[in-house]
């Protein structure tokens, strides 16, 4: 600070004692470091609004995903994705809810329950589901066994055939069988005139074994385990199974959106001869992964990101995970895409800067405005402290005129008492920051003219006998009278 405070506590105005004696008040600070101090904790104030913005964004997000029946792959991969996004601290974390299967996981996600559901692309899937990936691709296997002993009949070599015959289905879940009946409609028969026996996918080949069907039906992967078992049991005590082809594949596919015409390529099964020994056309249908419609952008974007990370990873110890695809972003796709997902296929991610940019500049916006009202409130709350220092440094003037016309030491002790006075009462307003250090300057000039008049108007009246100032106080008295 360019004045010497010490200057202003210096001089003696109080009847020619020593302020060096007199308690010394607390040098206050100056406006400039006080404007300083709250700069930077403006700065600091931002820095850390941004900070925990950035925090609060970027915290590890949990997302619950439905998915069953117990045992089955899918529960099974969804449980090494798990394992796999907590060992590299990804931002989407997953928690599995084990369902009994597709057709629970979708109603856990149309009740709001789950974020993301591991869902058959043939059963209703909620209103409120959009795709996020397509976890594999399913084929329906038809076939025969012979009959022996005393159900030995007429080999079974089409699905027209099928009418008055036991078909048996691998796998609990109403949506096999809803598939068999559309297989069975497609080529004229009344699924009513067909006796559908249902079997636990654990149990199929056992049934198979005791000969409790004439044909069987499983959908699964090409390269299903449980398909592959239950075939092979077939095979053991009855000789080699027939293949059903759905030779309208494609029909099926155009009445049903949900499945698509495939084939089921020879040898596919194994054994010796090659089952099947020839390529079998039959239809194929998705599960998909979907999530909610309402769920974020962002968060559904970082998850489809992570899924393909680390989808190699996986296809050791789950070779199914190689067959993770992409969704469908068409527009009329059967499971329309969510807006997340389709953001990473399509190279449009948003980063960080990008989603969030527009709040950073309106907080900063914000904050500067917020600065600059409370700066301009702090000056008007403090205007009246300005102006009463004005009035103070005018009063100072007057008293430089009365001290060089007083006739007594006494006037002049009592103005000095005042000018203490509006001495305290500036340093106050300084320290308050009301006025700036000019303003403080100005008072010191005025204070040094006011001690300079003092001290010449004393020694003027120490010089003149004692006689001559009384007379002249009581004249002045008399004149005020």
């Amino acid at each position: 600070m360019k004045l010497s405070l010490k200057r202003l506590f210096g001089r003696s105005m109080t009847g020619g004692l020593d302020l060096a004696e007199a308690p010394v008040p607390t040098s206050p600070r100056s406006a400039a470091r006080r404007t300083a101090l709250v700069s930077l904790a403006l700065v600091l104030a931002i820095a850390g609004a941004l900070v925990g913005g950035y925090y609060f964004a970027m915290r590890p997000v949990t997302l619950k995903v439905a998915v069953g029946p117990a045992n089955s792959d899918d529960v099974k991969v969804m449980q090494a994705l798990t394992q796999g996004f907590a060992q590299h601290k990804s931002y989407v974390r997953l928690r599995p809810i084990q369902t009994d299967g597709a057709t629970a996981s979708a109603d856990l996600l149309a009740e709001g329950k789950a974020d993301l559901a591991i869902v058959r692309g043939d059963v209703d899937v909620p209103k409120n589901a959009q795709a996020v990936a397509t976890l594999r691709k399913n084929v329906v296997v038809l076939w025969s066994v012979p009959g022996k002993g005393k159900k030995k009949g007429a080999k079974i070599t089409k699905i027209a055939q099928l009418a008055g015959h036991k078909v048996g289905v691998v796998g609990r879940t109403q949506a096999n069988v809803n598939l068999l009946k559309v297989i069975l409609q497609q080529y004229g028969i009344d699924p009513a005139k067909v006796e559908i026996i249902q079997y636990p996918a654990n149990e199929a080949a056992e049934a198979i074994k005791a000969q409790k069907a004439d044909a069987y039906l499983a959908a699964g992967p090409v390269n299903s385990k449980i398909t592959s078992d239950a075939i092979a049991a077939s095979s053991k005590d009855t000789g080699t199974p027939t293949f059903l082809a759905i030779d309208s594949a494609d029909a099926i596919a155009q009445n049903h959106p949900v499945y698509e015409a495939s084939e089921i390529p020879a040898g596919t099964f194994g054994g010796s001869p090659a089952r099947p020994d020839d390529e079998v056309k039959t239809i194929s249908f998705s599960h998909h992964i979907v999530a909610r419609k309402g769920l974020s952008e962002t968060n559904v974007a970082a998850f489809t990101r992570q899924l393909f990370a680390v989808r190699q990873q996986l296809v050791t110890e789950f070779p199914l995970a190689a067959k993770i695809e992409t969704p469908d972003t068409d527009k009329d796709a059967v499971i329309p895409v969510h807006p997340g997902a389709a953001a990473f296929v399509d190279g449009e991610e948003k980063t960080f800067l990008d989603r969030y940019s527009d709040y950073i500049w309106w907080s900063l916006m914000a904050l500067s405005a917020m600065g600059s009202i409370g700066a301009w409130f702090a000056g008007y709350l403090k205007k009246d402290e300005r102006d009463n220092n004005s009035h103070l440094r005018d009063r100072l003037f007057d008293m430089i005129t009365a001290a060089r016309k007083s006739e007594t030491t006494e006037e002049l002790d009592q103005m000095q008492t005042e000018a203490d006075e509006i001495l305290r009462d500036t340093l106050r307003c300084f320290d308050h920051g009301a006025i700036e250090e000019a303003a403080l300057t100005a008072i010191n000039i005025v204070l040094d003219q006011f001690h300079a008049a003092v001290a010449d108007r004393k020694a003027v009246l120490f010089s003149m006998p004692q006689n001559l100032q009384r007379a002249g106080a009581q004249f002045r008295a008399a004149g005020n009278a």
